[in-house]
This record gives structure tokens, C-alpha cells and sequence, in this order.
């Protein structure tokens, strides 16, 4: 079992919210349910998650060891980029869910790392997700790391706390951006309306920010890469979409027409970079384009150097 102890140096702030920023190794939804089962305890005593910390509270949190995984490893083809005893790196492809959820226990990324690693990952997120240190949406493809131990998984949670990983998505959006460069700076929380997407105009939202470049451009549509400080859900997605600038393909946050056959949004995560949590050597990846991007890229290419 593993114990974490923290002194509290503010006070209001929920304790759910206030540990899932300072264990980022630990997801708010699993920090809930230690809270729930009564693993974390505030001056000797468990509390609830609405609990308001106060200056001074000490709080003591117990990792109870891994249940027995329901998930069942499947036998799934995987992309790999890169993998030692420590990590795995893939390159996610279209319409594949990274973990079990309502609706996806099955053929997740999750149950072909199973399979793969023999069951040798990461148990710091639960079941559900064991090995996941981030994700990316079902249909954004590209490099997603893997855990295979829990000192892994904290080493490289804490990078990613820390903003010191390197992620770099390749997008086509639409409109023709009129900066070669730019960034979006703006809070990304839950909508305030429909509570499965994401929006900039909320009163909750917590810190986000996208850098952007163009590199190529077609007219009405704008092949650019984006690079993130921060890691919020559904992020590039949401700040391309409130400059008027949307992911091409995203019936979410775009338009519900697309001209082109696309399954899901055109963004793809092309490069990963990180300190190996082994060796500290500074490590980089890069997934290729996936051949319907790239097709959908020469098809954007020939459309607008023949005028048409």
C-alpha cells in the first residue's frame, strides 16, 4: 500500500480538488473514491469530498494495492513506437477508446496493453486504467505512453504536472487563419449547459493554454500544429474552436457538416517528449500521420492550387 502525507498551506479549497493538482499520478474521480472508502483521513479523522481544507490540516492518503483487473486482455495489433521495461509507446489509431468506460469494456487500448504487457502495468489509476498516465480522445490518434510500474507512473505524472513533456498535435482546422503563430490562454472547465463537452465560458474553469503555428494553409482550412502547456480535456479542441478556428471533423465543437468522409476530428499527437524516468535522458517520439490525414492533406493540397 502506498501512503502519501501533505500539510495544507491555504485554506477553502475542496480536498478532492486540492489533491487530484497536487497528486497528479492520481485522478480526481479515483481521489473520490479513496475519499468514499474512507483511505484518506485530515487530522486522524476520514472525510468526505466536499471537505473545505484548512491551513495547517494533515492529510494522509492510503493506496490500497491494485484490485484483481475485471478488464480482460485482448489480443489487438498495437503500434508500438518505442518500449523497455519501464514504458511503452504507442501510436493510437482512430476510433479506439484508451480506457474501459460505460459503453467500452471491450477493445480499449487498455485491453491490448494487457495482452501485450501481460498484465505488468501500472495499478496507480485503478482497474479501469491501469498504465494510463494521460489520454487523448477516441478519435484523435497518435503517441500515447505507457506505464508498466508505479515508480514510472509517478516519475512521469510528476513531469506532466510540472509541464516539462513535450506534446505536439498536428490539426486541420477550419477558416484560414490570419496569424502564422499565436496562442490561446483561456480556463477550460465543464460546460455550464450540456455537461459532456467543454467551454472557455465557465466560471470554474482551470488554467489552459495552446500554442499554435501554421503550416500550410488551404483557403478556408488551415493545417496547424499546436502545442500544449497544459492538459485539459478536450483542450486543443475547445481553444480552436473559441478563436472561430474548430478542429475539422468535430461535430462537437464545429460544425455538424463536413464535405469530406471523416470519422471523428482531424488531430493527430505527433510528437511526445519526455525525461525516461530510468535514466533521465530526454526522449522524443514521433507518430506518423495516419494515411486518412495524410490523404485528406493531398486531397486539401490539389483542391487549392487548382483554384477549385
Amino acid at each position: 500500500m502506498d501512503e502519501f502525507r501533505i500539510t495544507v498551506s491555504l485554506s477553502g479549497e475542496r480536498i478532492d480538488r486540492f489533491l487530484s493538482r497536487e497528486l497528479s499520478s492520481l485522478s480526481r474521480s479515483y481521489i473520490q473514491k479513496l475519499l468514499k472508502e474512507e483511505h484518506i483521513h485530515v487530522n486522524g479523522s476520514p472525510v468526505r469530498a466536499n471537505y473545505k481544507i484548512t491551513e495547517g490540516d494533515e492529510i494522509q492518503i492510503c493506496v490500497p494495492e491494485p484490485e484483481t483487473m475485471d478488464i480482460l486482455p485482448e489480443d489487438i495489433p498495437l503500434d508500438i513506437l518505442y518500449e523497455d521495461e519501464d514504458i511503452l509507446i504507442v501510436n493510437k489509431p482512430k476510433n479506439m477508446v484508451v480506457h474501459p468506460s460505460p459503453g467500452h469494456y471491450s477493445h480499449t487500448l487498455v485491453n491490448a496493453v494487457l495482452y501485450h504487457c501481460k498484465g505488468e502495468l501500472s495499478g496507480i489509476n485503478g482497474v479501469l486504467r491501469p498504465g494510463i498516465v494521460h489520454r487523448i480522445d477516441m478519435d484523435t490518434t497518435g503517441s500515447l505512453m505507457i506505464c508498466k510500474n508505479d515508480r514510472s507512473h509517478q516519475i512521469l505524472a510528476q513531469e506532466l504536472k510540472e509541464h516539462s513533456i513535450t506534446r505536439r498535435y498536428h490539426a486541420i482546422v477550419c477558416g484560414n487563419i490570419k496569424e502564422d503563430a499565436g496562442t490561446v490562454n483561456a480556463p477550460i472547465g465543464r460546460h455550464p449547459v450540456d455537461r459532456k463537452k467543454m467551454s472557455t465560458k465557465t466560471a470554474n474553469g482551470r488554467n489552459a493554454v495552446t500554442h499554435y503555428q501554421v503550416l500550410e494553409r488551404f483557403g478556408d482550412y488551415t493545417y496547424i500544429e499546436c502545442s500544449l502547456e497544459t492538459g485539459r480535456t478536450h483542450q486543443i479542441r475547445v481553444h480552436m474552436a473559441s478563436i472561430g478556428h474548430p478542429v475539422l471533423g468535430d461535430k462537437v465543437y464545429g460544425p455538424s457538416r463536413c464535405p469530406f468522409h471523416l470519422e471523428g476530428q482531424t488531430l493527430h499527437a505527433k510528437i511526445l517528449g519526455f525525461r525516461h524516468p530510468s535514466t533521465g535522458e530526454y526522449m522524443e517520439f514521433d507518430a506518423p500521420l495516419p494515411e486518412y490525414f495524410t490523404d485528406l492533406l493531398d486531397t486539401l493540397r490539389k483542391r487549392y492550387h487548382s483554384g477549385r
